[in-house]
């Protein structure tokens, strides 16, 4: 059986400027919800290039699209319970 998606994800690409912004601005919030985002290489899966392919960063929250080339961070607090 595999293990379940992790709750929070960013789906970037190497290089990607915008990919590394997103991600020092998720790792605290991430962490205030006690949960670790878990970075997802777009190239590396054809299905995600696919769909993401041409907007990275996106942030995913339980497997859905939740926000894309930035961080959306009054949603995201709100949708995981922060204030």
């Amino acid at each position: 059986m595999s293990e379940p998606a992790a709750r929070l994800q960013l789906i970037t690409r190497q290089g990607c400027h915008l990919c590394e912004e997103a991600a020092a601005v998720l790792g605290p919030i991430a962490a205030q919800a006690g949960l670790t985002p878990v970075p997802v290489d777009v190239d590396a899966d054809p299905d995600l290039q696919a769909e993401f392919g041409d907007r990275v960063p996106v942030v995913l929250l339980d497997g859905r699209e939740h926000s894309y080339f930035t961080v959306d961070v009054p949603r995201l607090r709100r949708d995981l319970g922060l204030p």
